[in-house]
């Protein structure tokens, strides 16, 4: 930037009244400080400095500029140190997207974890379960599920999910415990998004398309419809996981379960990764991992 060089320079010169003391506390030449000041009184068209043989002294225009470039000097010091403070200790807002319940379940609490290490921190989340566009709305850090699509983004995985297909005992009661992929036509299923569920059968990924009476968007729904023994339904582990563990839903069809899917963390790859998405995404990582 033209209109900058040249300042600190002549700040220097000026308040040391030596070009080979300004040389010294900017760790440069004699000789650069002084093509630099030169150039700096070129393109104002005005002389700033007075050189003698035992010292330097401003002219009046000089002083004037000297008092003005001190102002912004201090600025740009105060800036940087400001900047560098939050390398230690992030301040400002970051904004974060994630799907709605593993948002609720897994993100918020960790989040809320990171503002307490983290008291100079804004926080805006956003739960939904739409892909939204992160440059247009400002958003720092999205959490995404599964496979990825758009490779315009950086990634960094954070965790897995894996899907189970699962029912409660009084389901089971009335229908047999299925223990072939065949045998899902035999079966209530609870429809979530899409109308197949996925498997690996023999090494090879395979979708198997399911029918029942209940159909929902939301995880949460057809949770609560197995629990009540309306169906099967297969659904991710943060779901369900509890509740296998306790006995109150069963799980079948466990040799097929499908690869584990990957739980990421993505940001724009042509923005600059600050401190405070970094020490975020740090964050989420140790904790979903563990």
């Amino acid at each position: 930037m033209a209109s900058w060089e040249g300042v600190n320079e002549f700040v220097a010169v000026s308040e040391a009244r030596s070009f080979t003391h300004a040389a010294q506390r900017l760790s440069t030449s004699v000789a650069n400080i002084s093509r630099r000041v030169l150039q700096l009184e070129e393109r104002l068209g005005v002389k700033l400095l007075v050189r003698t043989t035992r010292q330097v002294s401003l002219t009046e225009a000089g002083l004037v500029y000297y008092q003005q470039c001190r102002v912004l000097v201090d600025g740009l010091q105060q800036a940087e140190q400001a900047v560098t403070q939050m390398q230690h200790s992030p301040s400002g807002k970051i904004k974060v997207t994630a799907p709605v319940t593993y948002g609720e379940q897994k993100i918020a609490p960790l989040l809320h974890d990171f503002l307490l290490h983290y008291p100079q921190l804004e926080l805006e989340l956003i739960l939904t379960n739409q892909k939204l566009d992160l440059i247009e709305q400002g958003i720092d850090l999205a959490v995404r599920l599964g496979k990825l699509e758009d490779s315009s983004f950086m990634a960094r995985k954070l965790n897995h999910r894996q899907l189970h297909v699962c029912a409660s005992e009084s389901y089971f009661s009335q229908f047999k415990r299925p223990i072939r992929l065949s045998e899902l036509t035999e079966h209530h299923c609870l429809i979530g998004t899409y109308d197949h569920w996925r498997f690996k059968e023999k090494g090879q990924s395979r979708e198997v398309r399911v029918k029942g009476r209940v159909r929902c968007s939301s995880g949460v729904v057809l949770l609560d419809a197995a629990l009540k023994g309306m169906g099967l339904a297969q659904l991710p582990d943060y779901y369900v996981e509890d509740y296998l563990a306790d006995g109150r839903l069963i799980e079948v069809l466990s040799d097929y379960r499908d690869d584990r899917e990957g739980v990421w963390a993505m940001y724009p790859q042509n923005r600059h990764l600050s401190t405070k998405v970094r020490l975020l995404v740090d964050h989420l990582a140790l904790h979903l991992s563990s």
